[in-house]
């Protein structure tokens, strides 16, 4: 059972005997989380919609891919976002979270941020699960285009748990790639984790399915799992048929079929060992 679906988990449901069950609905008096992309030149806007927010009691989570700078990455980092934070905010009280901290200063701040006693979470995506902040209704997510879809779509769901409208603002730089620009743009559009997990596959494919991979390109020579989901769940539903009627392909009509299988070498990847 998973709340975001993975590529490689969703593949695997074409080949298994799998059924898929769908929470498509949103808790009784939840409102669907507003999604916008900003662009780092758009700070004073992002930063008008987090005073609202906190004007009005809430709180904000401000996610960094980096906790201190890089000289090979040119990411936002937590610990000049966390200076940056307090010039702009003087008046507010910040929590910081990030994984380089010991477990009990980790939990303490994260106390501090549940009790309502700070404004703003600054943080790494330590806070990407197991978090519960009802209270909480912005995520901004610094260097977006750092992250895949599953957890931008993970980060953004750490908001919009209490009653009140809640924004997820995922903010970039200028210079995106095609593959950035459509992840940004499949969140701003939708809330849906199995659309958001479809577009992954098609971004960075299924992955190893007998395997740990969990994206690249699966070498299959008829089929693409990111667009053949129809006809693949077709012909599964043909084979299991036909297995119910002849589970030994004794029939003269399957007798084809059962050569075929037959000549198969010791080597041949045996697709029923998925589970």
């Amino acid at each position: 059972m998973t709340a975001t679906p993975i590529p490689r988990t969703l593949a695997m449901t074409l080949y298994g005997d799998l059924d898929i069950s769908t929470i498509d609905q949103l808790p009784a008096g939840r409102k669907p989380i507003i999604t916008r992309h900003m662009r780092d030149a758009q700070r004073i806007q992002l930063f008008s919609l987090i005073e609202k927010e906190i004007e009005k009691g809430r709180q904000v989570y401000i996610v960094y891919p980096l906790i201190e700078e890089s000289a090979t990455m040119d990411y936002k980092d937590l610990m000049d976002g966390y200076e940056s934070i307090a010039r702009r905010f003087p008046q507010l009280y910040l929590s910081i979270c990030h994984g380089k901290m010991k477990s009990a200063d980790k939990d303490y701040e994260m106390k501090r941020f549940t009790k309502g006693e700070t404004h703003i979470m600054i943080a790494t995506t330590v806070i990407e699960v197991g978090v519960n902040v009802p209270n909480a209704s912005v995520m901004v997510i610094e260097s977006a285009e750092r992250f895949g879809l599953s957890q931008l779509h993970q980060l953004r769901g750490r908001v919009g748990r209490g009653g009140e409208q809640s924004y997820c603002l995922l903010v970039t730089g200028m210079k995106l790639t095609s593959e950035a620009k459509t992840r940004m743009q499949t969140l701003v559009e939708s809330n849906d984790g199995f659309r958001i997990a479809e577009t992954d596959l098609k971004l960075r494919g299924p992955g190893d399915l007998m395997g740990t991979q969990q994206s690249g390109a699966l070498d299959l020579i008829i089929s693409d799992l990111s667009t053949d989901g129809d006809i693949l769940n077709l012909a599964r539903n043909a084979a299991t048929d036909l297995l119910k009627m002849d589970p030994f392909l004794r029939a003269p009509e399957n007798q084809i079929l059962k050569n075929h299988i037959a000549s198969f070498n010791k080597s041949a990847v045996n697709w029923s060992k998925i589970s």
